[in-house]
């Protein structure tokens, strides 16, 4: 099936993810959970929390690229500390990257509307345990607000 992608495709998920408890929210393009390669646009709201991770799997490498918005990118050593951050946005000279797999990483939305275009390989396997890091705490964790204004520190101007 044919799907266009405009500018009212962007606005309308970024108004879902504004309404949305997770302050995100997703548009697959691949036909199921299943599918060998999947693609989709993800977008985030400021005050989302991605916590850290990485995909084990040596197949599971991402490319992101930056349709709307700013996103910071965070990517870490294995024991937490940053090992590197840097924005992307389609107005900025750094709009896309492909972060490997086992790397970990996590991004956060620098402003509101904020939408990027992701692909990677499937199947659709939820994050394992052993690839969220043990030393961020979890999505649903009360710690998680501090943490992600910890992250957002690396972007302050």
């Amino acid at each position: 099936m044919l799907q266009r992608i405009s500018q009212h495709t962007l606005s309308d998920l970024s108004e879902q993810a504004k309404n949305s408890p997770r302050l995100r929210k997703n548009l697959n393009f691949h036909a199921d959970n299943e599918a060998a390669c999947h693609r989709l646009l993800n977008a985030l709201e400021p005050g989302t929390y991605v916590q850290p991770h990485c995909h084990l799997s040596p197949d599971k490498e991402e490319t992101l690229i930056v349709l709307a918005g700013r996103i910071g990118v965070l990517i870490f050593n294995a024991d937490g500390s940053v090992a590197e951050h840097f924005i992307l946005s389609p107005r900025d000279n750094d709009f896309g990257v492909t972060i490997p797999a086992t790397v970990f990483h996590s991004m956060v939305a620098l402003e509101s509307g904020a939408v990027f275009f992701e692909a990677k390989a499937g199947p659709y396997v939820p994050i394992a345990e052993e690839e969220k890091a043990s030393w961020a705490p979890a999505e649903t964790d009360t710690a998680s607000a501090d943490y992600l204004q910890r992250m957002l520190t690396y972007f302050e101007a």
